[in-house]
């Protein structure tokens, strides 16, 4: 989304015909992604229903909308909530402030689901969790996935794959892949 220790040499980032390659982090969020970050940072001070209330305000005063009633806030937080087996307690909480590495994730996902991005970027979405935790990210996505939303999902891990369908697979072949594991992978 936008670390300033990193450098574009060369090509675009072009999001449905615009030009985002130089914007600001809020501004390609704004203009439909998402990252779902590896490492989720805990944010002291903020619950995770005012940070998702305000994330969706910002994009709709950008597009000169009205702020986010919250009777249908409210509706599209406890949606959200069931689909990912969550507690209510969990919009309430400082924003992964005290979570454990799979509530870290889940929360990802459910910031997803609230915020509903036009693209989604997964960063090893599935690194850490437990058997349970996997299959409720998984359930996630594919729900999410049904609403036309284009995701990148990268992962080290082929589980991930019997929960979720991808429709292409790449593979870095940076790295050395067992010709065996990489028809598991891709079949």
């Amino acid at each position: 989304m936008g670390n300033p220790v990193y450098t574009i040499d060369s090509g675009k980032i072009i999001v449905d015909g615009e030009d985002v390659t130089e914007a600001e982090t809020d501004e390609r969020a704004r203009e439909g992604l998402f990252l779902g970050f590896q490492y989720p940072s805990e944010i002291s001070g903020i619950s995770t229903a005012e940070f998702l209330r305000e994330a969706i305000n910002a994009k709709r005063e950008e597009k000169g909308g009205d702020p986010i009633k919250q009777s249908d806030f409210k509706k599209r937080m406890e949606d959200a909530l069931d689909m990912l087996d969550m507690d209510d307690e969990y919009a309430r909480r400082y924003l992964n402030d005290g979570f454990s590495g799979g509530e870290k994730k889940r929360n990802e996902i459910l910031q997803l689901a609230v915020l509903q991005p036009k693209y989604a970027i997964l960063d090893e979405i599935d690194s850490g969790l437990d058997i349970d935790a996997l299959q409720i990210v998984a359930n996630g996505i594919n729900g999410l996935a049904e609403d036309d939303r284009g995701f990148l999902m990268i992962t080290h891990y082929q589980r991930i794959l019997d929960y979720v369908e991808p429709d292409h697979v790449h593979v870095d072949h940076s790295i050395r892949i067992p010709s065996q594991a990489l028809w598991n992978i891709l079949r």
